[in-house]
């Protein structure tokens, strides 16, 4: 593989476009679009593709540009070491993949004991689909998994599964939303769950791994969901619900975090609705001291009182 051409495709994906990538490198656009051509060329598939005026990487782009992520953030790493001398410390690198429907404060509470490591880790926080992350995993292209669902026996992957722990599901709303219903936060506690009926919803996506269980709950409790809107993204979720746009849910043990952050109230926390949480890792005892960090803290500080 020609590096100088892998060189030119990192480049036109971080700047959106071959134009912008051109007048970087000092290169005409045709010269650097018949450069790609020789990569795909020697790798076999398409690596760009138009999205209107820009240009995004296909499914093997993204794919080709974590590789080039990697080797061109080493290669400038190793400039940096020997400009600074040969004993300069180099920060571990800590790679903690996320399947995309863990709530992002909940990611955050997990990676932060990994921070007050010395040396302090670099980390690098990949995002996507359960399969999508156990190939990396099993590539050894990250540490460890974090996911709202344990390891499935379907995907043919050498992994173990440690759980982290759970927490109840509370239920937020801003006041607003409430006295456009006529309602208020204490006649919604006072009548909770019932009192969620006729109240705009804010839900994870039918697919996500907690939804089967709140609409499972929500049938139990002769709820029919007055459905507003439905995310992949429930940090989203979460900025819809403070403007006033419906009732969301979210992790019981970030709740004071939550009220505080995007301006809500909790309206009730059913002891009957819980959401676990796992790592997913390659060993089946946890050597890494980052990977360690994470796992020991979940169970010990975030999960601990949930």
């Amino acid at each position: 593989m020609n590096y100088k051409h892998l060189h030119y495709f990192w480049s036109v994906v971080r700047s959106g476009g071959v134009l912008k990538a051109s007048e970087e490198l000092h290169l005409s656009p045709q010269t650097l679009s018949g450069q790609i051509n020789l990569l795909e060329e020697r790798l076999g598939r398409p690596l760009l593709m138009k999205v209107g005026r820009n240009v995004e990487p296909t499914e093997a782009g993204r794919m080709v540009m974590q590789y080039a992520d990697e080797i061109f953030t080493l290669g400038q790493e190793l400039e940096d070491a020997l400009r600074g001398g040969k004993d300069a410390p180099r920060a571990p690198l800590l790679k903690v993949g996320f399947v995309d429907s863990v709530p992002k404060l909940i990611a955050y509470h997990v990676l932060e004991p990994a921070l007050r490591l010395e040396p302090t880790p670099r980390l690098q926080c990949p995002e996507g689909k359960l399969p999508a992350l156990m190939t990396e995993l099993a590539m050894r292209r990250v540490d460890l998994v974090i996911s709202d669902v344990p390891l499935p026996g379907n995907l043919g992957v050498k992994a173990f599964t440690h759980l982290l722990g759970g927490s109840g599901i509370a239920f937020f709303a801003s006041e607003r939303v409430l006295r456009k219903h006529g309602t208020s936060v204490r006649q919604v506690r006072a009548r909770f769950p019932q009192s969620l009926q006729p109240l705009p919803m804010l839900l994870p996506a039918a697919d996500s791994a907690s939804r089967p269980r709140l609409d499972a709950w929500l049938r139990q409790h002769g709820i029919a969901p007055n459905i507003a809107a439905e995310f992949q993204d429930t940090a989203l979720m979460k900025a819809f619900g403070r403007e006033g746009l419906g009732v969301f849910p979210a992790p019981a043990v970030l709740a004071r975090e939550i009220s505080r952050q995007f301006e809500v109230e909790r309206l009730g926390s059913p002891d009957d609705l819980v959401e676990e949480f796992y790592a997913i890792s390659i060993e089946r005892r946890i050597s890494h001291p980052g990977v360690a960090a994470i796992t020991e803290a979940a169970r010990s500080e975030l999960f601990a009182t949930a």
